[in-house]
């Protein structure tokens, strides 16, 4: 059977019910008479608790139950939240400290939940939390990335979480003793809050005995997992739902503390209780992403090829270790460490630190974007400092083709790639930069290019499942383990189930985010989900017509051998009889053979995808104000055989824009006591349209050998590529102004303040 078919630019369909207000989230779907949860917020950094008066509280009109961690662990719930531990370069665990749902005893961060207040209206909820009265011995706040200070955890005496290495830290200092040039670079990646356009919430309901929860996020059986245990459940008993989500990106992809108390008490109340988060409380409680600084080495020989890389990083963990938190810049980091270029000596030395502000998490991309934001801006600076042209350098250290499959140091194993062939299309597609450069000069405005080549290492679990099941009227259902978020799922899924079977993709219709619909998934995250749900799909045809082929070959009276499915109808030899799956599903209903009818496999990627490509950015920068704008941008893309390119596209739009706006406006400021000071869309800055040109954008498929279908993941490479691009081309622009050093976001003031000693003023 041909594992891959059409590719076609087929429009979303889902975005229908989107626009048209049909949409369901997660307040669409909030059961009648459910009470309304509301939490108690931390209002200081770090502090002991000395006092926590809930009398007013709990007298409140309309109030059913407030509730601390003592509640929660008086009913035997483990309120203990789980995370990820990486080891030590000693080989010891790093540091665990606990995280309770609410906090006990002690503070450690602003909006860290405190109590629960659940009451008849929202508004009674929120009298109420003002009534609740917290006293705290104030402590110093811990706000700086390195070692010591106050201790926020006594597990971690000098607020170390953890001190991680990769490499070969003995041959990378000999690589660099011998190297007749060396590169270093000083790099800060600004700490950003997600944003998601529907907030986080969940609602939950006690239904016969039976726990139904609905929450958004990115999949439903890792939550499903986490209330199992927490609560202390049996898996039957318990229902996950996830509607339809308005934006994870990562930061929805983990259990949060405000889920387990809100469902213990509606088991408490016997009443469903809903909860949804509010901007300001999103902003101070959705887990953060990025906030680390690296010094990143470059060891060259004579020729100008790279013989070592070396990074050191401090990363910001917050106050606790959230969920994947440990993993995102230490093993994740390493994945795409060296990039596309052939070098074997590396070294990646990475120390998390715990300060009093939000946990920082997985953000689109998660690790990827940060490691291959370092290497490019050395690089770039590499370029500049060896008076090598910056298009030439790539191409004279990148892996050969020849090469492939090719072992990195950090053990992935790319197995294809042109990297040359991506590159030299796209410096083709970005030609006379040097006369917009000189025409833009001639109006007083700075202009500069920047080029990012990233690879990413497709992460997530890979095994995945589907089920397809036949209906009376026609229609099939595929229910799938993964979760879209806005990604297009239903779309593509559907596609491709009907370029494989030749079901109209109109009659499909995609079944996610039921725990009771599917006995198991990974959910959405690490660009995974086409192609482990495709390949799952795949595994799920296959069934189907070794199902109905022996079936058939008695209808058609011929022998099972002679039986072919060809993509749209079964055929044999010497019969007349050619029906269509859809058809033979209907034939085996009036026979009674309702087994035919359900289908379901399970299937795991043999390797992961390494989705590549080059992207280049050109900015324009008005030195008399400051202003930064991305005047063009031009992407070349790998992503192996794709099945929607518009869909990809789309995808690459979605991840540049982001990149776009952690590089130019988007910056997470505390003050000195731990206050975040950047707690509105007043204050936070997200990219407008304005602040997105036109996006030029190209498939170059080099299909992936690690699956079937030839696919790469594309949900997160926009923004992978997108930092470095816009840092780097700001950098080229200020560079012949004498400004050696310029870490995002590039905001008006600060780029002014760079270039205020020797203003050239524009028309």
């Amino acid at each position: 059977m041909e594992k891959f078919g059409k590719s076609q630019p087929v429009k979303r369909v889902e975005d229908v019910r989107f626009l048209t207000g049909h949409g369901r989230y997660l307040d669409d779907t909030m059961p009648e008479g459910a009470l309304y949860a509301m939490f108690f917020r931390s209002p200081v950094a770090h502090g002991q608790i000395t006092a926590l008066d809930l009398d007013a509280a709990r007298e409140a009109e309309g109030v059913h139950l407030v509730m601390t961690v003592d509640d929660l662990a008086a009913a035997g719930i483990d309120t203990v939240m789980s995370a990820t531990v990486v080891p030590n370069r000693d080989g010891s665990k790093g540091a665990a400290p606990a995280r309770y749902m609410l906090a006990r005893g002690r503070v450690r961060f602003v909006g860290e939940p405190v109590a629960m207040v659940v009451a008849e209206t929202i508004e009674q909820a929120r009298d109420a939390i003002e009534l609740i009265w917290m006293e705290t011995d104030d402590l110093p706040a811990k706000m700086d990335l390195a070692p010591g200070g106050e201790v926020i955890h006594p597990e971690a005496p000098d607020n170390r979480a953890f001190d991680w290495g990769m490499g070969d830290e003995a041959a990378t200092d000999a690589a660099f003793q011998a190297a007749a040039h060396s590169v270093s670079l000083s790099i800060h990646d600004n700490r950003v809050i997600v944003n998601s356009i529907e907030p986080r919430g969940c609602h939950a309901e006690w239904r016969d005995g039976r726990l139904h929860f609905h929450y958004g996020g990115q999949g439903v059986w890792g939550m499903k997992a986490q209330l199992v245990e927490k609560l202390k459940l049996n898996a039957d008993d318990l229902r996950v739902v996830t509607p339809d989500v308005g934006g994870g990106f990562g930061m929805k992809a983990m259990p949060y503390p405000e889920y387990f108390p809100v469902a213990h008490a509606a088991r408490v109340l016997d009443r469903p209780v809903h909860w949804m988060s509010e901007r300001t409380e999103a902003m101070l409680t959705d887990n953060h992403g990025r906030d680390l600084t690296s010094v990143a080495e470059l060891a060259f020989d004579t020729d100008h090829r790279i013989t070592a890389y070396r990074v050191k990083t401090l990363c910001n963990m917050g106050a606790y270790n959230s969920h994947f938190a440990q993993a995102i810049q230490t093993q994740l980091f390493s994945r795409v460490l060296m990039g596309v270029y052939d070098v074997q000596a590396t070294w990646l030395q990475v120390e998390g630190i715990y300060t009093n502000t939000t946990q920082v998490d997985a953000y689109r991309g998660a690790g990827r974007p940060e490691a291959i934001y370092v290497l490019e801006r050395i690089m770039d600076r590499a370029a500049r400092e060896l008076g090598v042209d910056p298009w030439e350098l790539r191409h004279r250290n990148f892996v050969r083709p020849e090469a492939f499959p090719y072992k990195t140091a950090t053990g992935e194993t790319y197995d294809v790639g042109d990297f040359d062939k991506l590159l030299s299309r796209a410096q083709e597609q970005t030609a006379g930069f040097a006369s917009r450069k000189a025409a833009d000069a001639a109006r007083g405005l700075l202009r500069g290019q920047g080029i990012c080549y990233y690879i990413e290492s497709i992460l997530g679990d890979p095994s995945e499942g589907a089920k397809v099941e036949f209906h009376e009227e026609g229609s099939v259902s595929l229910y799938v383990g993964t979760q879209s978020n806005g990604q297009g799922h239903e779309t593509v899924y559907a596609q491709f189930l009907a370029d494989q079977t030749g079901i109209p993709a109109e009659r499909i219709t995609v079944v996610q985010g039921d725990s009771d619909r599917m006995a198991q998934g990974g959910g959405t995250g690490g660009s995974r989900s086409v192609t482990t749900q495709n390949h799952a799909t795949l595994a799920t045809v296959d069934t189907i017509v070794a199902a109905f082929t022996p079936y058939l070959a008695d209808k058609m009276g011929v022998e099972e051998s002679d039986v072919r499915f060809d993509h749209e109808t079964f055929r044999a030899p010497g019969s007349n009889l050619t029906p269509t799956l859809l058809e033979a599903a209907e034939m085996a209903r009036a026979d009674g053979r309702s087994e035919l009818l359900r289908h379901e496999a399970r299937a795991r990627l043999p390797g992961r995808s390494y989705p590549n490509g080059a992207h280049v950015a050109e900015v324009v920068i008005d030195s008399y104000t400051g202003q930064v704008s991305v005047d063009r941008y031009t992407v070349v893309d790998d992503f192996g055989n794709l099945i929607n390119p518009m869909l990809a596209e789309g995808q690459v739009h979605g991840g540049v824009a982001q990149g776009i706006g952690q590089a130019l406006c988007e910056h997470v400021v505390h003050d000195a006591d731990g206050q975040l000071l950047t707690a509105t869309l007043m204050d936070y800055a997200l990219p407008r349209a304005g602040d997105v040109p036109m996006i030029g954008f190209t498939s170059v498929p080099v299909p992936s050998t690690a699956n079937p279908m030839g696919m790469k993941g594309c949900g997160e490479a926009g923004t992978v590529g997108a930092l470095a691009a816009v840092a780097n081309a700001v950098q080229d622009a200020l560079w012949e102004r004498g400004v050696r050093q310029a870490d995002m976001p590039f905001t008006p003031l600060k780029v002014w303040e760079l270039l205020k000693d020797e203003p050239v003023a524009a028309e």
